[in-house]
């Protein structure tokens, strides 16, 4: 059978078709967290994300967000559901799975991080490259973040001294800032941070520790009367989050599709995030101001106390993960120099 030049040039125009239709073939990512849409993170962060992959894989990637575990589950969970397939992104606390993952913890140990979440959240990602990424090696990670300097928000008078915390039931988020308050002399009571209001509304909790970025979306301000802030340069404490992606779901992408996961991830996305996070404090910490309620700052002999007892606790962590095999002190030291090195840029 002959075939004609218009044939053969119809036959390989048609096949150039069909390639570049399976090539394009469209991906939906189903990422999932458990704050509201109003929260700081998923408003300057996921959101932006979202578009910006979105637009640089030229509509081939489209990614949903579903707020406040829409697609089912608790809080802590979201890690296994990442890494099973239950979703193909979402963001996580490691803290919320007490000892899973304990290299996280050196950036949730007192006086660790600096008062920018995005500062220190570029320190959190480069710390991640050296002792995360084979323990979180069954995810993607894209981003790992901190979020601002914690403060104590509580029913009654604001607290003034360490001798203020005793006796205190305190949610607190991780076993690091658990610890803490315990050797203060208050109660804690963890509790993924959704669960907050409730329990400050029915005095299960006298008050806890949150960001003053999340006070608004949980309306915390209506509840609490007292924020104590800390002075200084160092937050008194910290939360370790993560934006990971499905392994499979990520291997996947054709390659271009790769490229644009890979281009909004690493250093300059953990900062974004933390950045989100800075966002939220300031907004969060004007709102409260404009209140009745009373913000009071810890005078500088109280902080130091405080760090003092933030410095015994750390030489008590790394003892603990070094009896477990782990660089306990080569993690402080790393962490504490990466959080110097990106405060002074």
């Amino acid at each position: 059978m002959k075939m004609t030049l218009n044939s053969v040039l119809a036959g390989a125009v048609a096949l150039g078709l069909s390639a570049t239709a399976g090539f394009a073939q469209d991906v939906t990512l189903r990422c999932q967290h458990f704050l509201s849409p109003k929260g700081s993170v998923p408003k300057f962060f996921m959101e932006g994300w979202a578009q910006k992959v979105e637009e640089e894989s030229n509509g081939r990637i489209k990614v949903e967000l579903y707020p406040a575990m829409q697609l089912g589950g608790k809080p802590p969970a979201l890690y296994d559901q990442i890494r099973d397939g239950v979703i193909d992104c979402g963001w996580a606390l490691p803290a919320y799975t007490p000892g899973r993952f304990p290299e996280s913890e050196a950036f949730e140990l007192p006086f660790m991080t600096s008062m920018s979440a995005e500062a220190s959240s570029r320190a959190a990602w480069e710390f991640s490259e050296k002792y995360l990424m084979e323990r979180m090696g069954d995810v993607r990670l894209l981003a790992t973040h901190v979020h601002g300097p914690g403060v104590i928000h509580t029913k009654g008078d604001p607290l003034k001294s360490t001798a203020d915390f005793a006796g205190l039931k305190l949610r607190g988020p991780s076993r690091q800032a658990n610890a803490l308050l315990e050797t203060l002399g208050a109660t804690p009571v963890g509790m993924p941070v959704p669960a907050f209001p409730e329990a400050l509304s029915k005095g299960v909790v006298d008050g806890g520790v949150i960001p003053w970025e999340i006070v608004p979306p949980l309306k915390v301000h209506e509840l609490a009367d007292s924020h104590t802030q800390i002075g200084g340069d160092r937050a008194l404490y910290n939360t370790f989050f993560i934006w990971a992606m499905n392994k499979d779901t990520y291997a996947s992408l054709p390659d271009d599709l790769k490229a644009v996961i890979d281009a909004n991830s690493g250093a300059d996305t953990s900062a974004w995030a933390g950045r989100a996070m800075d966002q939220g404090d300031a907004l969060g910490e004007e709102l409260v101001a404009g209140t009745d309620n009373q913000i009071y700052t810890l005078d500088e002999a109280v902080v130091a106390e405080l760090r003092a007892i933030g410095e015994a606790q750390t030489a008590a962590w790394i003892e603990e993960v070094t009896s477990k095999g782990l660089d306990g002190a080569g993690m402080v030291a790393l962490a504490q120099e990466l959080v110097a090195k990106y405060s002074d840029n």
